[in-house]
């Protein structure tokens, strides 16, 4: 079982390189999280107290949603020997959905490039 600091290097950091497989599960896991206060919110009426505070829950793991958005795609095109910074397309309206995909489709450079010596690692 990975320890806690591989969790915290997945989800928070911007170093290393993600396969195609991690990249999409950490945004499948992150996004059922994100998802949890929102389906709470629902439930309950919609001036009450319940409300802000899901509302407020839900805001707070929506930007660390999108924290681990970023450093999984910053790994991930690593992974393939790009830049970071062309993470910038998953802001882009449409532009980002096939940012999206290409990330989660195209294959990464196989053995050591200039982020790391192999997929899913650190160095």
């Amino acid at each position: 079982m990975p320890d806690k600091d591989q969790f915290i290097w997945l989800f928070f950091r911007f170093t290393g390189r993600i396969g195609r497989a991690a990249f999409l599960l950490a945004f499948l896991f992150m996004l059922m999280v994100v998802s949890f206060p929102l389906y709470q919110f629902t439930r309950v009426p919609a001036d009450s107290a319940a409300a802000q505070a899901w509302s407020a829950v839900f805001g707070m793991t929506f930007v660390v949603f999108l924290w681990t958005h970023i450093a999984a795609a910053v790994k991930r095109l690593h992974d393939m020997d790009k830049p970071g910074i062309m993470a910038v397309a998953l802001f882009i309206p449409v532009v980002s959905i096939v940012a999206f995909l290409v990330l989660c489709i195209i294959p990464g450079s196989t053995g050591r490039n200039r982020y790391g010596r192999y997929t899913n690692s650190v160095t």
